[in-house]
């Protein structure tokens, strides 16, 4: 692997982000599909984070639509990295010079109350290791311009993690059967996504298991007090200033976030 080129490019989605100027897609510079590589350039960023005192608190899971994933041409979904300075409380304004190009989508958030460090872990230790459940709002950004991605694209750019808004009333797992949930959310008072459980990989916690064994794989396995976002239940919106957000998903319950006006 070019080290040169992973530090590179790594540093280029900084600088995009710190200037608030996407750049052109980097994955023709790139091995074709090379999923190492993009990988390599998140966990570079990452790491330069944590030098910088940022705190990691979970993970995010991207790309969970088989609709998206084929237009994406991928069979998988990715995954990025989230920071404490990254999380937003239920009706919390946000400022849009937070993100770059920001459009929101609601999901299922699960926090986790033990490791999960096999690289076999089951469904049954999984469910085992769920404190609890809120709903969640991720405002999702990109460092590439005009949001020209395919899978290597958005993997280097830590999945096209921007932030994420919480609920602040959590519900227990028990007796909660995720893949039937339906979701609804609104822009201004009118519905702009709707979708269900089964849109994120057939349940929402397929997602968090295949998300499970491959953090296990790479030895950065999920930890108690973990913050996991399983996925979008419907289509992504994007966002304007001034724009409020309300997301409702049964049984899960309500979360709202609402943008700055310019």
């Amino acid at each position: 692997m070019n080290d040169r080129l992973i530090q590179d490019l790594a540093g280029r989605l900084r600088e995009a982000e710190q200037t608030r100027s996407p750049i052109a897609p980097i994955r023709d510079e790139l091995i074709k599909d090379s999923e190492e590589q993009a990988y390599a350039i998140q966990m570079a960023n990452v790491e330069h984070a944590l030098l910088l005192g940022r705190r990691i608190v979970g993970r995010k899971i991207g790309l969970t639509s088989v609709v998206v994933q084929k237009q994406l041409g991928v069979n998988q979904p990715d995954f990025g990295t989230l920071f404490a300075d990254m999380v937003f409380g239920d009706d919390e304004e946000i400022q849009l010079n937070r993100t770059l190009q920001p459009k929101v989508e609601a999901e299922v958030a699960l926090v986790l109350g033990q490791d999960l460090v096999r690289e076999d872990t089951t469904l049954i230790e999984l469910m085992n290791a769920v404190s609890y459940v809120l709903p969640a709002i991720e405002i999702v950004g990109s460092r590439i311009a005009n949001w020209d991605i395919r899978f290597v694209d958005t993997v280097a750019d830590n999945a096209s993690s921007g932030l994420v808004v919480v609920g602040g009333a959590p519900i227990p797992l028990q007796g909660l059967d995720l893949k039937l949930v339906e979701m609804s959310m609104t822009r201004n008072g009118e519905m702009v996504s709707e979708g269900n459980g089964g849109a994120c990989l057939g349940h929402p916690l397929n997602a968090a298991l295949w998300l499970a064994r491959k953090l296990a794989q790479l030895g950065q396995p999920l930890r108690a007090g973990d913050l996991v976002l399983t996925g979008a239940l419907g289509p992504m919106v994007p966002v304007s200033p001034g724009d409020s957000f309300e997301a409702t998903i049964s049984g899960v319950g309500r979360v709202r976030t609402r943008f700055a006006a310019p």
